[in-house]
């Protein structure tokens, strides 16, 4: 399946982090935001993708070129007027030709399974699929009301509190056949959720919600930015994030590692063991480490849970392995008196 890809946006409300750049291209961690897209397209098999371009194009193709960088074929299309996003769309009619297409947003941030939600279409056959997601404060967006049978009966436009009836919100995600695109007239603005998905249901023409687990970000301000940047850290996106950016935890591969001491607070615990073991000769180059008799004893804090790895090797293996189990005494001691207020 091919995609089309929105990234005609400036970014007006984003203007204090994004600067002159076009939208699609703010960085988030060490990628611009619309490369996400583009990979997450590929790992669901989608090699054929079109960007609608407006605002400083050739920032755009200057950077993914022809998508070979990424594995992808990408062409363009650039829109001297602004023509909405079913209009951009409708300008990419000789790419998408008689076949199904996706349609996503270049400057928004997502990990839904695209495959599901293509499959979804297929097996109902609608004139437009649109990926819903849950929120639980949605004043900020679209709206879409289903009826049981996953219809939609009809969209709100970023309503107020007293016109919620819904925590559905229209991502802009979609799979759409060309014949629900012959109701978009050519040349002119026209947009998919005020005027064509209306048209659509007016005319009885099925229009399929399909709720979609995952992440989803729409990268519209500057806090809506920060928080995706924490997401994105937190290891929240399941998108690949730059190895430089990765966190400690999610490059370490010790994290089902035997001979871990839960606990609840590594960083205190190992304070408190090394402040007891300081003037012993400790060392401290790799964890705390001693020698006790022929044993060479290890603690450190493992990264990917709450834990300390603790390692007694050489010397009698009886030994080494009482050892151990002292030393997990040790950190539960300390993890008393930590909980008790002492230091």
């Amino acid at each position: 399946m091919k995609a089309v890809v929105l990234a005609g946006g400036m970014g007006k409300r984003l203007k204090a982090v994004s600067g002159e750049l076009p939208k699609p291209m703010v960085p988030l961690c060490g990628r611009p935001v619309m490369e996400y897209m583009l990979l997450h397209l590929k790992s669901h098999g989608v090699s054929d993708v079109c960007a609608a371009l407006g605002y400083r194009p050739q920032d755009i193709c200057d950077h993914f070129g022809d998508g070979s960088t990424l594995g992808i074929r990408l062409l363009y299309r650039v829109e001297s007027e602004p023509l909405g996003t079913a209009g951009s769309v409708k300008a990419c009619e000789d790419f998408y030709g008689d076949d199904d297409f996706l349609v996503v947003s270049g400057d928004a941030v997502c990990d839904f399974d695209l495959t599901t939600l293509v499959r979804e279409h297929k097996k109902r056959r609608p004139a437009v699929t649109v990926a819903l997601s849950e929120s639980s404060v949605p004043l900020s967006y679209g709206l879409a009301l289903c009826g049981d049978d996953g219809l939609i009966r009809t969209f709100f436009e970023k309503p107020d509190w007293s016109h919620v009836v819904t925590n559905l919100v229209n991502t802009g995600i979609y799979v759409i056949s060309p014949s629900a695109m012959e109701n978009v007239p050519a040349g002119r603005e026209f947009d998919f959720a005020k005027e064509l998905f209306p048209l659509l249901l007016r005319k009885g023409l099925p229009i399929l919600g399909v709720p979609m687990k995952g992440y989803w970000c729409d990268i519209g301000t500057p806090k809506s930015y920060y928080e995706c940047c924490c997401d994105m850290l937190s290891d929240r996106v399941k998108l690949p994030i730059r190895e430089d950016f990765a966190s400690a935890e999610s490059r370490d591969d010790d994290t089902d590692a035997d001979g871990g001491c839960p606990c609840s607070d590594r960083a205190a615990v190992m304070a408190l063991l090394s402040r007891c073991f300081l003037d012993l000769g400790a060392d401290f180059t790799d964890g705390l480490g001693f020698t006790l008799g022929e044993s060479r004893v290890r603690i450190s804090p493992m990264a990917g849970r709450s834990a300390l790895r603790l390692c007694a090797v050489g010397g009698d293996a009886e030994f080494s392995a009482e050892l151990v189990s002292s030393l997990a005494k040790l950190v539960a001691g300390a993890e008393k008196r930590l909980a008790e207020g002492g230091e």
